[in-house]
């Protein structure tokens, strides 16, 4: 009985070497709020002759499969398929790993599909079912090494499982040729699902000789485990590798949420007694990074803010990117009096990201709590750290603020509309253009000016003004304009009203009313903000107060 369960182990493990497949992919979708990126890489490093396919099915519909060549007919709702939908609804109230089959390949031989199935929380922390992820594990290639051995040793053997979790009927996955009698067997449990392996030598139990020979031959074949002992140490260090990926964000390569907040755990529930700092910041008006320069130059801000967190705190330190802006600091053997200093010089430390060869600056916020004093454990802390960053942007933001009794570590709202928002909804034609009598670069236009004035998007309005906002007055008006403009600011006016002919994309000109404001940017130091309005449309509309 015991060189059954031996064996029958041994199989368990290979079939559950398999299933980790989707246990790696599903710690990714969690760390990543239900995002995998590189799917097919990260799918490529995860096959092994044994894995048919890799799949993801958001929602139970299959929409990704690894390798995609010749299955795109498994793109199927398994939650409304008329075979695998009872079954799969099973494993999605469940919580639970379910195994169907077998079943043929196209490629010859059978396969077993392993669905996961994967829960995420929404922005109220209520959990809801993602999908699956999905591996397909051939057979008998999946247990090949086990039966193997079996045969060459003289043995005839049977795999089955049960039809489904709520059956107790059981299905022969494979088994040898020969016939099977009297067999030893030995059950074990995936998921909800009972398997039972069956072995019995092909002469049949005899008398005691055979029993001894059986014996000896299991002890022969303890030494050959020994042998495959080196190769489950490496398949143990690719798992590894897996695990650290599953808990690394892959933009900035450091600990992502998952990752951090496991790690955090630990350190602080090893050493309750030791102070920690934690800190919480973000990008100010990252938004407005993304919405001017594009979402990739955003990416360069928060590769650089990571680098500089690398190479600013010391070793010992956890660092982590909680996702989107918000970055993540643990300091062990700290209090909050000693990681003052240190926590305000990195946030006033200069950041900048490359636009086309030139260097834009960004600021961040930064709020941070100790532990013990404020916090009893990991995630009150983070409350804490996350209330004051909270308070500090509520104070102008570009600061660092340590947590004190009083502030609210429980209610941290959404501050205010994106840039993108305002710009697409604001019910007027406005641009953003540097305050330079030299150079009065152009930075923003939003949709309503380009609808304006023609151009059918922001590059063909600097191309054609060569980012300059001189070259959107007619030539004939431009030292006028901007002579009367630059009269009214040292005027001590923050404000200009001004009425000129404006460009459009076709080389044509209409009457506008200009009324700038110019702001101090600690991105871009003056800027004006320009808002227009058609002057021969407010005559039409307002004729009877300008006759007035």
């Amino acid at each position: 009985m015991l060189n059954v369960a031996t064996y029958g182990e041994r199989i368990k493990n290979e079939i559950t070497n398999g299933i980790e497949i989707t246990d790696t992919l599903k710690q990714i979708l969690i760390s990543e709020d239900g995002e995998i990126h590189q799917f097919e890489t990260i799918a490529g490093n995860l096959m092994s002759n044994s894995i048919e396919s890799v799949q993801l099915a958001p929602n139970g519909v299959v929409t990704d499969i690894y390798p995609a060549n010749e299955n795109e007919a498994g793109k199927i709702d398994l939650i409304h398929d008329k075979d695998r939908g009872k079954i799969s609804c099973y494993a999605r109230d469940n919580h639970t790993i379910i195994t169907q089959g077998p079943f043929k390949l196209k490629q010859g031989g059978y396969g077993i599909a392993v669905r996961n199935p994967v829960y995420l929380k929404d922005k109220n922390g209520h959990e809801y079912f993602w999908g699956f992820t999905i591996v397909i594990l051939r057979v008998p290639d999946i247990f090949s090494d086990s039966i193997s051995a079996l045969s060459n040793f003289g043995y005839e053997y049977k795999i089955s499982k049960t039809d489904a979790p709520w059956s107790d009927t059981y299905k022969v996955v494979y088994q040898s040729d020969g016939q099977i009698n009297r067999p030893v067997s030995y059950t074990f449990t995936i998921g909800d699902e009972n398997w039972k392996f069956e072995v019995t030598p092909k002469s049949g139990w005899r008398n005691a000789t055979l029993l001894i020979i059986i014996i000896g031959l299991f002890l022969t074949i303890s030494l050959l485990l020994s042998i495959l002992t080196r190769v489950w140490l490496v398949a143990k260090e690719h798992k590894k590798k897996f695990q650290i990926l599953a808990r690394t964000d892959s933009l900035t390569n450091i600990y992502n949420r998952y990752g951090f907040d496991e790690f955090a755990e630990k350190m602080i529930q090893k050493n309750p007694k030791t102070h920690f700092v934690a800190a919480l910041l973000d990008i100010d008006d990252f938004k407005f990074i993304n919405d001017i320069y594009g979402h990739n130059y955003g990416d360069r801000a928060l590769k650089n803010l990571a680098d500089s967190m690398k190479t600013f705190f010391p070793s010992d330190a956890l660092l982590g990117r909680n996702g989107g802006d918000e970055f993540c600091i643990l300091l062990p053997n700290c209090t909050f009096a000693e990681a003052a200093i240190q926590l305000q010089k990195f946030t006033k430390l200069p950041k900048s990201f490359s636009y086309h060869g030139k260097e834009h600056a960004f600021y961040i916020s930064l709020g941070y709590a100790e532990y013990p004093t404020f916090a009893s454990n990991r995630s009150q802390l983070m409350r804490c750290a996350d209330a004051a960053l909270y308070e500090i942007k509520l104070h102008g933001k570009n600061g660092c603020m340590v947590y004190r009794e009083g502030l609210r570590s429980d209610a941290r709202k959404q501050l205010g509309f994106a840039f993108k928002d305002i710009s697409e909804h604001l019910p007027g034609a406005f641009i953003i253009y540097r305050a330079d009598k030299e150079d009065d670069e152009l930075f923003f236009a939003n949709d309503e000016f380009l609808h304006m004035s023609g151009y059918k998007d922001i590059d063909e309005l600097f191309r054609l003004t060569e980012k300059s906002f001189r070259n959107l007055i007619r030539e004939d008006e431009q030292q006028q304009i901007e002579s009367s403009i630059w009269e009214q600011i040292d005027n001590g006016n923050e404000n200009d009203y001004i009425h000129f002919h404006l460009r459009k994309a076709d080389g044509t000109y209409f009457s506008v009313l200009d009324h700038g404001r110019i702001v101090e940017s600690p991105q871009y130091g003056k800027v004006f903000y320009v808002l227009f309005m058609d002057w021969e449309d407010m005559h039409i509309r307002y004729n009877d107060k300008f006759a007035r």
